[in-house]
């Protein structure tokens, strides 16, 4: 056994993300029988991810603020510090920080068997589709 090396903090790419995000990854695959990935990442108030899905789905564990999060069909729901979102395989989502707070949670995701396919990203969420009606 080891203690993992401590991975710099980066901030996720405008392509994917609207506004200030941070991402801190805790757990990465060491060989290729390994698929489990761990991150920390910060949302500043307002900032989001991007549409995407996951090939294997998805765990999101709020451990700060409140998180936001959407589907296609128009659902949005405001998840807080303490509970866990999963999305499940392919489901085309968005997550974001609650208007007005930090939000932080721990992403829990296998990799696909091409782990290029693991997230597949899409178009940035309009502003009214985060600010819609949440459940």
């Amino acid at each position: 056994m080891n203690i993992e090396p401590t991975a710099p903090t980066s901030k996720n790419p405008p392509e994917q993300f609207a506004g200030d995000v941070w991402l801190d990854p805790i757990a990465l695959p060491h060989d290729g029988d390994q698929r489990m990935i761990v991150s920390k990442v910060r949302f500043a108030p307002g900032a989001r991810t991007a549409w995407h899905s996951h090939a294997r789905g998805q765990y999101l564990h709020v451990t700060q603020g409140i998180a936001r999060f959407g589907t296609r069909d128009g659902q949005i729901i405001d998840v807080h510090a303490g509970q866990t979102l999963y999305t499940p395989p392919g489901q085309e989502h968005w997550h974001a920080a609650a208007p007005g707070c930090f939000m932080e949670h721990l992403a829990m995701l296998e990799n696909a068997d091409d782990p290029a396919g693991t997230t597949t990203w899409l178009e940035h969420i309009t502003d009214d589709e985060y600010n819609g009606s949440v459940a």
